[in-house]
Parts: C-alpha cells; sequence; structure tokens
C-alpha cells in the first residue's frame, strides 16, 4: 500500500462526532481512503477512547494521518499526545494546520467542534494534508520531543 493509499483515520466523541462526519465525507470525496473508528451518535462516550484507537492506527501504519474530534480539540488532542509516537496539535485555522505539519511534523490533528465551523475545518484539513514537513532545523526541535531525547549536562 502506498502512502496516498494509507487511509486517514477519524475519531470523536458525542460532542465531535458531527464535524467527524462532516470530514469523513469529504474526505471520502476527495478520493481519500477513511478508516472512521467512531464513535457515530451523539450518546456520551469518553474522548480518550477515541484517541487511542487513532493513534494505534497511526502508529501501526495503518493509517497516515489521524483526525480527532471532541467539543473543544484540547481534551482529544491531549489524550493523543499520551502516545510517544504520536505528535498532535489543536488547530483552529488553516495557518496552524499548515505550520503543525511544515514545523512540527504532527501527525494528527485535532478540532474542536464547539470551536471551529466546518468550512474553516475543511480547509484547516485540506492543508494539513497538504503541507510536507520542512525538516531542516526543525529535525532538532522534534527530536526534542520524543520520550528518548536526553538533554546535554
Amino acid at each position: 500500500m502506498t502512502p496516498a493509499d494509507t487511509p486517514i483515520a477519524l475519531g470523536a466523541d458525542h460532542a465531535g462526532v458531527g464535524l467527524k462526519t462532516v470530514l469523513r465525507d469529504a474526505l471520502r470525496a476527495a478520493g481519500h481512503p477513511v478508516l472512521d473508528l467512531g464513535t457515530d451518535d451523539e450518546e456520551s462516550v469518553d474522548y480518550p477512547d477515541f484517541a487511542r484507537a487513532v493513534c494505534a492506527a497511526v502508529k501501526e501504519g495503518l493509517a497516515r494521518f489521524g483526525v480527532l474530534v471532541c467539543g473543544t480539540g484540547i481534551g482529544i488532542a491531549i489524550a493523543a499526545n499520551r502516545d510517544p509516537a504520536i505528535r498532535c496539535a489543536v488547530v483552529h485555522d488553516v495557518t496552524s494546520a499548515r505550520l503543525t505539519r511544515a514545523h512540527n511534523d504532527a501527525n494528527v490533528i485535532a478540532f474542536g467542534a464547539r470551536l471551529i465551523g466546518p468550512e474553516v475545518a475543511l480547509e484547516a484539513l485540506r492543508t494539513f494534508l497538504a503541507t510536507p514537513y520542512e525538516g531542516g532545523r526543525h529535525n532538532r526541535r522534534v527530536a526534542k520531543l520524543s520520550p528518548d531525547w536526553i538533554p546535554p549536562p
């Protein structure tokens, strides 16, 4: 499976299910394979469970990127970043989506369904997926995000 054929994993809690559905449908319409890991309705669920599922798919190579949605994006991003293989950022616009890929090599993006409209979220997601990691001067900083990094004496 080539990277372009590798699905994008999506997950959301009950507050984010509506926006997740909009993002999922747009990704599919654009020809992206999608791995929808739930939830599928507005019955109360725990966002860490969906963050864990999406992050496992990214870490195991079953998905090239992850997309998470909860009410603010904050809780689900915190849960995602508990996994040392994940670099997840909450984004609110195209600029933050572009910079988190270009400078942080983020592999998961989080949205707050109560804070961002679907149009802005769609454009931010398109930007996130299209932006390559710049590397170079950012490699040193991204390496310091690793749990294996030991600061010099």
